[in-house]
């Protein structure tokens, strides 16, 4: 059965099962590699896009919920890497191997346009169930205070490896 989806601002229609996870239509059939496959039970955060702007893990959301709805990718966060967030993790060397970033950023994303200056505590709390097992939590906080002052336009140079201060295991919850 086709079905209709807006993906990163184009309309894309897939022939797949109304059931198939909105991960796999993104991955296998419109080759939007970015979102990653973590758990497959939509506990850690690595199938995370935006749905209609909220945070949406993909990995057992079917398609057919997403059908006509506006989704955003990592990809489509800003193809050149203009978003706050990108910047941001860039700036402060967030990953290390990398694999849940798409999924951080994504939360960090719909986190700051909907609490433009997060505390410490709405940013654990929006990002307490993406897991990195890196253990990057210390970077990934400070990357999205600093991309909520990226996007305010309040934010001043960041000294090279701003981000890389201090033990990255030590999480605080």
């Amino acid at each position: 059965m086709p079905i209709s989806l807006k993906v990163n601002g184009k309309t894309r229609t897939v022939d797949v099962p109304a059931d198939m996870p909105l991960l796999w239509v993104l991955r296998d059939e419109l080759d939007l590699k970015g979102t990653k496959y973590g758990c497959g039970v939509a506990r850690c955060g690595a199938c995370t896009v935006h749905v209609n702007g909220v945070a949406q893990r993909t990995c057992n959301m079917p398609v057919s919920r997403a059908a006509g709805a506006e989704i955003t990718t990592i990809e489509g966060l800003s193809p050149d890497g203009a978003h706050a967030v990108q910047q941001a993790w860039e700036e402060l060397d967030v990953p290390q191997c990398g694999y849940c970033q798409a999924g951080q950023m994504m939360a960090a994303a719909a986190l700051i346009e909907k609490t433009p200056r997060p505390s410490d505590a709405d940013i654990d709390t929006a990002l307490n169930t993406n897991l990195c097992r890196c253990a990057t939590y210390l970077r990934i906080r400070a990357a999205v205070h600093r991309a909520a002052a990226i996007k305010s336009g309040t934010a001043s140079t960041v000294p090279a490896g701003a981000g890389r201060t201090g033990p990255d295991n030590q999480r605080e919850d």
